[in-house]
């Protein structure tokens, strides 16, 4: 079951800053008219990466990673170790997350309720969308807290029991690093997005690395992994989304 977790939480990415800066003096209707967060648009986008798994027991898997989306409806992804053999596919909608695990036989059909009743972890296609495209995790409001350190905003937003701190870009408005714990401290999500190339002329995260922490059977673990785009298209002309157990 950890692998399948695992796949899901590819989706989902972040790692807290280690420089104190000094904060520059702004009054908040200063930050917050100044504040301008880029979102990713499309209609239907397919990419090729590079993925690293490291594992909680040590295990560290390689391969590549498929993955299409449709804006606000679906994301659909597939992970190969390696020899052409396919390891994972999954399907991420409105309602629901579907997992087939190929290698080990174990598949997954959950909604989010029950996937955070199970794994400690609250999930939802939006908050995957915006993780996979360094937006912001909820949309902005003047209840979130705002201030502006150097070339970053720091964004602290509180949603349905869930902390989301982010350190947004001044330059191009995206999300460089994130932070994600449940108010109860039964999990946690850390991304970090280091790379970001050009694509039909909006920035887009070319390597992600994600450091998650979700409980199994009782016990916190904790996993890595790292993405690196190799190929990003967007398109209007509909794609397919092959999925079944």
């Amino acid at each position: 079951m950890t692998r399948v977790f695992l796949s899901i939480a590819m989706l989902s990415i972040i790692f807290l800053s280690s420089c104190a800066k000094k904060p520059n003096l702004y009054t908040s209707d200063e930050v917050m008219q100044e504040f301008t967060p880029g979102y990713f648009d499309f209609n239907y986008l397919s990419a090729r990466a590079r993925i690293v798994i490291e594992e909680p027991n040590g295990k560290t898997t390689r391969g590549t990673m498929s993955m299409r989306a449709k804006k606000d409806s679906v994301i659909w992804f597939s992970i190969t170790p390696g020899l052409g053999i396919e390891a994972l596919r999954g399907i991420v909608t409105e309602d629901n997350i579907r997992i087939k695990d190929r290698i080990n036989g174990q598949d997954i059909n959950m909604s989010y309720t029950e996937f955070e009743d199970r794994f400690g972890l609250k999930l939802s296609l939006n908050l995957f969308q915006n993780l996979i495209y360094a937006n912001i995790p909820e949309e902005f409001s003047y209840r979130d807290r705002l201030i502006r350190i150097g070339k970053a905003f720091e964004l602290t937003q509180v949603r349905d029991g869930v902390r989301y701190h982010s350190k947004v870009s001044t330059t191009i408005g995206k999300v460089e690093e994130l932070t994600s714990n449940t108010l109860n401290d039964s999990g946690a999500l850390l991304a970090s997005f280091p790379v970001f190339e050009e694509v039909n002329g909006q920035p887009f995260p070319s390597k992600s690395l994600l450091k998650i922490s979700f409980n199994v059977d009782g016990e916190m673990q904790n996993s890595l992994i790292h993405i690196e785009m190799s190929r990003i298209e967007t398109t209007d002309e509909p794609l397919g989304f092959p999925f079944q157990f």
